[in-house]
């Protein structure tokens, strides 16, 4: 086509003169562009817009495009050939978003941008700043955000429907195969040529979960964004990220957790979720479905959405201008945020290969990360990174207050536990310092942190559900009055103020804090190591709780608020899941035997065996051995069993009735732990034992 062609380009059924047909230029027709003919064959058919020009290098086939719409092979040539298009739309690679938007401003057209929108926060601010200079409007094609769900989602939140908000996440779990890296040379990568890219799962393929769950959690502009931390890896072999958790924290004190890979098992529907303490709704944002779920019911609705060109056409038409667009520029600041966080993040490491089973073949293969869908779901729930987790393939956490890290504890010469003092645990899961992982001399790791089932469970440690009211056990307490678990603000947690290592003794002292941060608690912890055997090492933790004012304090449980067999609290030993468990006194045997049972002369150890990994060579058959100390000053503690629900051991404070600590009488306990390799019998228990006497 003829730049005259261009110009003088016209359809019978254009408005009246008055309110002319805007004339639209596509830059970029293949890939997402053919979308954009679609959709431009369809405003055409209304009569709201002309297709006055394309520009690519690679232009439509002959005869595709309509009748009258001249071809440029690039934007710089379709300018020059001037009058410049009322709008110009970019589907373009994303390193040239940022110089092709300033050439379209500067002509002086309206934009819009396919995501994301620039390749870095820099671009973004110039590019901001070019269109507010020049008056010109600049939307970003971020659809998702046109959708009628969000509104109605606004409306949800604010009736109350599932209460009070504790956070967002954003959950996709995606595939993309060999072939999808190649379609174009930019794909899959960091930078192309020394110019920024930023391609990757949560600023691309992903971009939409993490835009839409910014907008949901409030955080639009820049300024909307306290922070953000980046844990990224890839599978496939190439510069960029594909599995992810991206943690934003809101300048009003609110959290967005993105999990997001590519290397699914198979693809479904991403979902941004608006957690509540009465409920949840998960807006399915591909397919505009919404989903409520409280205790009561569940419903899902499915709404229609506005098209964002011609959200943008009719707000070119506003007096309002860009206050009328649903993806404005302005209103990327707190995804561009993010962008520049993984922009400058170290570049994600890969996952080892014994971490990913490929699937298919050529460039059909697509990796999956083992047991991908479940970590996401955890990372979300628990709004914790892959290194958080402890993930096998994730980074080492860095530690900004080394002094106050567990170091590891070793027996001969193999590391068994490793400390977290709790710092990174979210509010609502009580940070508390605890040991996790705990591993056999073998190896097999004995303990769990953060499950999906219930987030709050931190390995092995203390925690306590109602201390004066305050919670330092994590997730929903069980009141007396609403006779329920139910959500409050309500969580206390538990802080380092000084630690001391002699040999294979580590000492601590804690702080019990309230909510707004005044001591509750002060305890003093002592952890203590060594081995017992070739295969079998102990494990002893010993700690005082003292009131930190002068009145005594009260601690209480589910079970001393009226819950029935609710009487957790205290030291408690969350394992991770075990096939063939088997958990058993020297009197009785199984979880509806053993739970709420008192340590006894005759019965003073509690066994817990089976398979903690299965499918491997050994598999990680192991036996832990807990054993109480009860003294003058140390009551039995009923032991608190569960098998079923989920494996965990603990020893009861307060079953049925809460104790107190005072500084007359401090509260004060000791339980050792025999963590053993191997399927241990009653005899070999009782062996172990009398060694453990001899020797202690």
């Amino acid at each position: 086509m003829t730049a005259d062609t261009f110009t003088s380009a016209t359809d019978e059924r254009r408005r009246p003169a008055t309110s002319p047909v805007p004339r639209i230029a596509l830059v970029g027709a293949q890939g997402y562009g053919t979308r954009h003919l679609d959709n431009l064959a369809r405003l055409g058919e209304l009569n709201l817009v002309q297709l006055a020009a394309v520009a690519d290098p690679r232009p439509p086939a002959e005869g595709t495009l309509p009748e009258g719409v001249a071809t440029f092979a690039s934007l710089e040539e379709l300018l020059a050939a001037g009058p410049a298009p009322d709008v110009v739309i970019l589907a373009t690679p994303i390193q040239t978003h940022a110089p092709l938007a300033l050439a379209a401003i500067a002509a002086g057209a309206d934009v819009y941008v396919e995501k994301p929108p620039m390749a870095s926060l820099a671009q973004y601010d110039e590019v901001l700043a070019a269109a507010r200079r020049a008056g010109r409007l600049v939307q970003v094609g971020f659809q998702s955000l046109g959708s009628h769900a969000l509104p109605a989602l606004d409306r949800i939140v604010a009736s109350g429907e599932i209460g009070e908000v504790r956070g967002v996440s954003a959950v996709g779990t995606w595939v993309r195969t060999r072939g999808y890296f190649k379609r174009s040379r930019w794909a899959g990568k960091r930078s192309l040529d020394g110019t920024d890219v930023v391609d990757g799962v949560a600023t691309n393929a992903l971009a939409h979960a993490v835009a839409t769950g910014l907008k949901i959690a409030g955080a639009e502009k820049a300024d909307d964004v306290l922070s953000v931390e980046t844990d990224l890896y890839r599978a496939h072999a190439t510069e960029s990220d594909d599995t992810s958790v991206i943690r934003v924290r809101t300048s009003r004190g609110g959290v967005l957790l993105c999990a997001l890979t590519l290397c699914a098992e198979e693809q479904t529907a991403p979902a941004v979720t608006v957690h509540g303490t009465l409920g949840r709704a998960d807006f399915f944002y591909t397919e505009d479905r919404l989903t409520v779920t409280t205790p009561d019911r569940e419903r899902t609705e499915t709404f229609g959405r506005t098209d964002l060109l011609e959200n943008l056409l009719a707000a070119r038409r506003s007096p309002a201008g860009a206050h009328g667009l649903l993806s404005p520029l302005a209103g990327n600041g707190a995804f561009m945020t993010v962008l520049e966080a993984i922009r400058t993040a170290e570049p994600p490491r890969a996952i080892g290969a014994g971490h990913v089973t490929w699937k298919g073949g050529d460039d059909d293969a697509h990796p999956v990360v083992r047991g991908i869908g479940q970590l996401l779901r955890r990372a979300a729930a628990a709004q914790a990174t892959f290194a958080e987790l402890g993930v096998p393939w994730a980074r080492e956490l860095d530690t900004e207050h080394p002094e106050f890290m567990v170091d590891g504890f070793t027996v001969d010469g193999r590391e068994v536990a490793r400390g977290n003092d709790g710092r990174r645990i979210a509010p609502t899961s009580s940070s508390r310092p605890y040991l996790h992982p705990v591993r056999t001399l073998a190896g097999t790791v004995v303990t769990d942190h953060l499950p999906e089932d219930h987030v709050w469970h931190l390995g092995a440690g203390v925690a306590v559900q109602d201390v004066d009211g305050v919670n330092f056990w994590g997730g929903r307490t069980y009141t007396r009055d609403a006779g329920a678990y139910v959500w409050r603000n309500d969580h206390g947690r538990i802080v380092t103020v000084a630690a001391d290592r002699d040999g294979n003794v580590r000492t601590e002292t804690l702080q019990w804090l309230r909510p707004d941060g005044t001591p509750l608690l002060n305890e003093q912890r002592a952890w203590s190591w060594a081995a017992v055997g070739s295969s079998v090492w102990r494990l002893t933790l010993d700690f005082t709780l003292t009131p930190n004012g002068p009145d005594p304090v009260t601690l209480g449980s589910p079970g001393s608020n009226g819950r029935p067999q609710g009487g957790y609290g205290g030291f408690f030993w969350r394992l991770p899941a075990v096939d063939g468990p088997r958990v058993w006194t020297a009197s009785a045997e199984g979880e509806e035997s053993l739970h709420g049972a008192v340590p006894s002369a005759a019965a003073p150890w509690l066994a817990w065996s089976g398979i903690f990994r299965q499918g491997e060579p050994d598999g990680g058959r192991a036996t832990l051995v807990f054993l109480p100390r009860p003294g003058p000053e140390q009551p039995g503690d009923p032991w608190f069993v569960r098998v079923a629900g989920y494996p965990g051991v603990g020893l009861s404070l307060a079953w049925e009735q809460p104790a107190v600590a005072s500084h007359a009488n401090p509260l004060h306990r000791t339980v050792t732990v025999l963590v053993a390799d191997g399927l241990l019998s009653s005899s070999d228990i009782e062996q172990l034992i009398t060694t453990l006497g001899e020797t202690a």
